[in-house]
């Protein structure tokens, strides 16, 4: 699509990035891998605000219509290792919002290095008594209803920062990347990232039919798969854009046992990129993702390709106690 013709909405925003976040090659790590593709990697883990992560994209946009509504007080909600709870903390302290977080449970002690953060980063934290998302979506009510009750303007933020006012920012994650292959003369064959709650997925995708690259994208799944057919239909008609459903791709063969899970595979990858290329990757999120890159290249899918692999961020969850 001629980026030109686009219809990019004119939504409120918060500015929280100061430039694109970097795109390199992956030299050794794509030679010890065989040299049977080329590995770029999309450092979303770099940019600027309280250690990085691509949920500020989301959170531009969020805390950009939380702002033109009035607003004093964000509330949002995920598990106790949540990048987009911490991330929630840090923008609501950049932009002088009081942030409340319910994260599911169990609680543990000490607290884990996310939740820490959180509460570094000035966000008041209720932790629940069980990981059942419905029980934590009854405390986010209850927290909002009291603190309307006490004359506080909340914003309450979906879990994941997702929705298609969220997954605007990754859309324009997209062109970034358009702009960067562009420059550098490369045309990948795929992209591929870790996908949850979708709004990474679906806003990358649109983002880069609207700037005219035909690459694959290819989600993998870290939690339950989310349905990011209707976040593509979304953005696509905030843009005048159709993506057919046939592009969306979910893998889901690298969950392992369950959502904040660790895997024998994300563990050798996490080495690997590690100890090639000195880059870190969370168990969480990135990991798996990364577990489904190499997976793929050693089977051959992507041979004789180039290939960039979006790293989403999540340091921290390096130092969290995972459940086995």
């Amino acid at each position: 699509m001629d980026r030109s013709r686009a219809r990019l909405p004119d939504l409120p925003r918060f500015a929280l990035l100061d430039g694109p976040s970097p795109l390199g090659p992956l030299p050794r790590f794509s030679a010890a891998l065989g040299g049977r593709a080329e590995i770029w990697i999309k450092r979303e883990d770099l940019l600027p605000v309280a250690f990085g992560g691509n949920k500020l994209r989301n959170l531009e946009f969020l805390l950009g219509a939380a702002l033109a509504d009035g607003a004093d007080t964000l509330v949002t909600s995920g598990r106790r290792w949540s990048n987009h709870c911490r991330l929630t903390a840090a923008a609501g302290a950049r932009a002088g919002l009081a942030v409340h977080l319910v994260l599911s449970g169990p609680p543990v002690s000490p607290p884990g290095p996310n939740e820490r953060l959180d509460v570094l980063l000035g966000a008041t934290v209720e932790v629940t008594t069980s990981t059942d998302r419905e029980e934590r979506a009854r405390a986010v009510e209850a927290v909002s209803d009291r603190l309307r009750a006490a004359g506080r303007r909340v914003y309450v933020v979906p879990v994941g920062g997702s929705g298609s006012v969220g997954a605007m920012g990754q859309l324009l994650g997209g062109l970034e990347l358009c702009d960067q292959v562009s420059v550098r003369g490369l045309a990948p064959a795929s992209v591929v990232l870790p996908t949850a709650t979708g709004g990474t997925q679906a806003g990358v995708l649109v983002g880069l039919r609207v700037g005219g690259l035909a690459s694959r994208v290819e989600g993998i799944a870290v939690a339950q798969p989310a349905v990011v057919e209707r976040l593509v239909r979304e953005l696509g008609g905030m843009v005048g854009l159709v993506v057919p459903a046939g592009e969306v791709r979910i893998d889901d063969e690298h969950l392992g046992p369950g959502y904040g899970r660790p895997t024998v595979a994300a563990d050798e990858a996490t080495r690997l990129l590690a100890r090639t290329e000195g880059i870190l990757v969370d168990p969480i999120y990135t990991a798996k993702a990364l577990a489904g890159l190499v997976a793929a290249v050693r089977a051959g899918r992507h041979d004789g390709q180039s290939v960039v692999f979006w790293h989403a961020g999540g340091t921290p969850g390096l130092f969290e106690a995972l459940p086995e």
